[in-house]
């Protein structure tokens, strides 16, 4: 499968789209958070390339998330792990790379993409907590000076970022200590205000309730 200069065996041309579908237009619509989410757009939340801190976040980050979808549009999601620094970010700071490795022989993720070049990312520190995500087009590499690179690799999945933006972590739940997150509601609580919330400006683009 791989093209005439063994570099890639699938490569997709980068589109622009918006970031906002109408369907979810529609339901910021429901719940009155329209301008919220705007307000993302219109500050350094959601931006085409990856930050300083999320640049750091990947390359020590022993895990990621990879969703994908085959070419009738059915999604699928993978879990991908390996050493810290298994990931890469190359010098434009948009491009983020990572080893396919052995595995159950499925393709699935690979498959979809040959199929389907558009791809979203999900890193989480459990820890912190921290998290965020990309969403971008992929392409799949296996030139042996780009395998050489990732020890272990039998294809190297390379993602162009259109858009990389930051989640409120609030529920996310300590993997290490076992506590669960005081924000997350079970009936019996009233949970805390996330500090994002108290921000002034903020405060004016929330919904009532």
């Amino acid at each position: 499968m791989a093209d005439a200069t063994g570099s890639a065996f699938y490569t997709a041309d980068a589109t622009g789209s918006e970031f906002y579908t109408t369907e979810q237009r529609a339901l910021q619509d429901r719940f009155g958070t329209r301008r919220l989410a705007d307000r993302w757009l219109a500050t350094d939340v959601v931006t085409d390339t990856l930050a300083d801190w999320q640049c750091k976040m990947i390359r020590r980050a022993p895990y990621l998330w990879l969703a994908t979808a085959d070419a009738d549009g059915w999604p699928d999601v993978s879990y991908k792990g390996g050493r810290p620094g298994w990931v890469q970010v190359l010098e434009d700071n948009q491009t983020v790379q990572f080893p396919s490795y052995d595995g159950n022989g499925m393709f699935r993720s690979l498959g979809n993409i040959a199929a389907n070049p558009r791809v979203g990312l999900l890193f989480v520190d459990f820890e912190r907590p921290k998290r965020f995500r990309i969403k971008g087009l992929a392409t799949l590499l296996d030139a042996p000076d780009v395998l050489a690179r990732f020890p272990g690799a039998e294809v190297v999945v390379s993602v162009q970022t259109g858009a990389a933006f930051r989640n409120c972590p609030r529920y996310v739940h300590n993997s290490t200590t076992g506590e669960l997150s005081a924000f997350a509601p079970d009936g019996h609580h009233e949970p805390p205000v996330p500090d994002w919330k108290e921000q002034e400006d903020i405060k004016a683009l929330l919904p009532e309730r």
